[in-house]
């Protein structure tokens, strides 16, 4: 499991690398004005879709039924399972694609309804967002195709598709002198890499297993059980995507600059939930869902529970860098061009406040694989609802105050809420065991993430002290500065609390 999920890991963290040198681009062309919102919600329409109908809804339900299918039927009566259900996807998604160019303008009136006072920046709204709304088919195919590649153990195409989107919009914003305008540059990356991420997982399936084809409609006992999976995981992927909308409709009444340092708060935290969270989840669930086939719950349990430990090693980093030097990874990472300083702190706010969500982001595909493993789409649901509800209720009550931070510490109470209700859930219907052995680990990287918070910020007061004389460079400088003293003492403090043993056994499991 150790290897795949470095594959996973690997190819991800390439892909948030490239999204990094991808948001910089896009800090300096478009910067954090009117044009950058309006390209933003034609990013995040079909994103959030993307969220609610493919990675989220439908691997939830697809992988197990897969697997399940694949391991007591065979191989031929899984293919003509894929068949079915990517006809039906195809279609649906068709249906939905024209609807939404279709309907456009009244969609910008409920998603955007902030723009209705400037008819320039919902005009330029509604046109970038049919460009990039064929995206959302694509890929859906891409990942149907993935997750059929995923019950292979083959991981690596579908974890390196992302880059092509960074590497597109990247090509794209280069060459923007000739498009209309940066924004439809950018917009028309997205769409190009939709058809490259397409062609590259298809290309891995046909090689592999071969692609599906359209097949005649009939709900047997597989489809339907997909079926019934599938709906309780949309209403809990759903859920969370309300929230995302909310934060996308509230955002645009506030100052020009609300949406972009969401934007940019979010891509650099999306670094651990993507390499970490969704690599390992990833990985995990056809894993789980292969031994619970097998009958092997210990050894499913034992694969969760090592998903843990792998998760929270990796991420206390970012999260005690994130809540403590917010401001210098900003200004290092995007303070150039049209971006300025004064836009790097706003969203340096918006990071730390999402950083106090970061353990319940990145840990809870992991914690939902064991219910979805076992077809159990729907209690995962009731915590995800109840989230969401405290989500948006917080959303109201602190946007008034906290402008967007207030938006993005919502989501974090809101993603804890739903973490914690998932473990309750899971403990109550015996899947999952909190023992000693597991709440000393989780004291001791708590330990861990105080320790290497305290050496961030006494490093962050020696760089400004200390590099205020250079020219050039100085948050650049400032950033080396704190990955070499965090990753010495953040070795150091593992190994004095953990161990070497633990590490080994770690490795080797």
């Amino acid at each position: 499991m150790l290897g795949r999920i470095f594959t996973v890991g690997g190819y991800t963290l390439l892909s948030r690398l490239t999204g990094f040198a991808n948001a910089i681009v896009l800090a300096a062309v478009l910067g954090a004005g009117p044009m950058a919102d309006a390209f933003f919600v034609a990013l995040r329409l079909p994103n959030h879709f993307r969220a609610i109908f493919a990675e989220g809804a439908f691997n939830a339900a697809f992988v197990p039924a897969y697997a399940h299918v694949h391991g007591e039927h065979g191989e031929g009566s899984a293919r003509l399972f894929a068949d079915r259900i990517f006809t039906l996807l195809f279609l649906s998604q068709l249906v939905l694609l024209f609807a939404a160019w279709l309907f456009m303008p009244q969609a910008m009136s409920i998603l955007a309804p902030g723009f209705s006072d400037d008819a320039e920046q919902r005009r330029l709204a509604i046109e970038l967002t049919r460009i990039t709304f064929p995206y959302l088919l694509l890929i859906t195919l891409v990942t149907l195709y993935g997750g059929m590649l995923n019950v292979m153990h083959r991981f690596a195409s579908a974890a390196a598709a992302s880059i092509f989107l960074n590497l597109s919009m990247m090509m794209t914003l280069a060459l923007a002198a000739f498009f209309p305008s940066a924004g439809h540059a950018a917009a028309w990356g997205v769409l190009i890499s939709g058809f490259l991420q397409y062609f590259l997982l298809a290309g891995d399936l046909a090689r592999h297993g071969g692609l599906p084809r359209f097949a005649p409609l009939r709900l047997d006992e597989d489809v339907r059980a997909f079926f019934r999976a599938l709906g309780p995981a949309t209403v809990g992927s759903m859920g969370t995507q309300v929230a995302l909308f909310a934060d996308t409709i509230i955002a645009t009444f506030l100052p020009a600059g609300a949406l972009s340092a969401l934007f940019y708060a979010d891509r650099l935290n999306q670094l651990p939930i993507g390499v970490i969270g969704i690599a390992i989840g990833t990985v995990l669930l056809p894993e789980m869902s292969r031994r619970i086939t097998a009958g092997d719950n210990a050894g499913a349990a034992a694969s969760q529970r090592r998903a843990f430990d792998f998760t929270l090693l990796f991420s206390v980093p970012f999260i005690a860098a994130f809540l403590t030097v917010p401001d210098v990874i900003m200004r290092a990472m995007f303070a150039r061009g049209a971006f300025s300083k004064a836009d790097a702190a706003v969203a340096g706010a918006t990071l730390a406040a999402y950083a106090v969500g970061l353990i319940p982001f990145v840990l809870i595909r992991s914690a939902v694989a064991t219910f979805y493993a076992r077809k159990n789409t729907a209690t995962p649901v009731k915590a995800a609802l109840i989230g969401v509800a405290v989500n948006v209720a917080l959303k109201i009550a602190l946007v008034g105050s906290l402008a967007q931070v207030g938006l993005a510490l919502a989501t974090a109470v809101g993603a804890w809420i739903n973490l914690l209700l998932v473990l309750g859930f899971a403990v109550r219907a015996g899947y999952l065991e909190l023992d000693k052995t597991l709440m000393q680990s989780l004291a001791k990287f708590v330990v861990s993430a105080v320790v290497l918070g305290a050496a961030l910020w006494f490093a962050a007061r020696f760089a400004v002290s200390h590099f205020s004389q250079l020219s050039a460079l100085r948050d650049e400088a400032a950033l080396l500065l704190l990955i070499a003293v965090g990753t010495m003492v953040y070795a150091g403090s593992i190994l004095l609390l953990f161990g070497r043993g633990w590490l080994r056994s770690l490795v080797r499991s």
